[in-house]
Parts: C-alpha cells; structure tokens; sequence
C-alpha cells in the first residue's frame, strides 16, 4: 500500500459512522425521515453512503456533511476545549426508518 493509500484509508465501513447524534434538533428531524450521525474526519459522501446501506440496509437518497467547530469551555473551574468532528445529515426514502435506540 502506498502513503495516499493509507492516509485515505479509514478502516472498515464500520469505522466510517461513529455514532448516530442525539440531540433535541436531531430527533425532531426524524419524522421526516432524517437522522444526523457524527463519522469519521475523513469520510466522503460516497463512504457514509455505502456504511448506511451496509450496517442499516436502507438506501440513501442524499448526504449533506458539516464540520462540528471545537469549542472552547469552562467548567468546574477549570478552562478546557471540547473537540470538534464532522457530522453527516442522511435523507432517506418516506418507506425507510433507521432505529437508533
């Protein structure tokens, strides 16, 4: 393997969606059949598309993809930065349903 490859190279399909993103906006987005996962930093349209398919076997029928900015915080009275990411909205089909919990 050359060293384009492996720097392209995230692993499985597993390793491409992370975790689906619970939050209050992420779940009202799900009536319309929307649902907001965080994947890996170098993950393409392409890859999120195909780890959909192969872990919750639906098919996408578009993928936006934003950057999570990193934050800085205080708390417990110490300074900190909470990480940032990448987050991939995925739109399905009105017959299709992802279950995240």
């Amino acid at each position: 393997m050359k060293t384009g490859e492996i720097k392209n190279n995230i692993g499985g399909l597993e390793a491409v969606i992370l975790r689906p993103r619970i939050t209050e906006k992420a779940s009202d987005k799900t009536g319309e059949n929307v649902y907001i996962f965080e994947v890996a930093p170098k993950a393409s349209k392409t890859q999120i598309k195909e780890a959909v398919k192969s872990i919750y076997k639906v098919d996408a029928l578009k993928i936006n993809i934003c950057k999570i900015q990193s934050k800085k915080i205080f708390s417990r009275g110490r300074k900190g930065i909470k990480s940032g990411g990448k987050k991939a909205i995925v739109y399905l089909k009105k017959e299709d349903k992802i279950e995240t919990i």
